[in-house]
């Protein structure tokens, strides 16, 4: 796996313009994407697990 293959949380709070607050609220709820805890304590997630993620929020809009 290469460090491309992986965002960082801040990646996807540039992405989405959400609060910090909000990212971690979703994570908590389990309304967020997948991430893997690394042993600094940083969170990642998977490049692919984020792309699901977002079309299943899209598919969940449209209702």
């Amino acid at each position: 796996m290469d460090s491309d293959d992986f965002l960082t949380v801040k990646d996807c709070l540039r992405i989405l313009r959400v609060p910090r607050s909000t990212f971690y609220r979703w994570l908590a709820t389990g309304r967020g994407p997948d991430t893997y805890r690394i042993p600094n304590g940083k969170r990642l997630i998977n490049r692919d697990d984020w792309v699901k993620w977002l079309e299943k929020q899209k598919s969940e809009q449209r209702g």
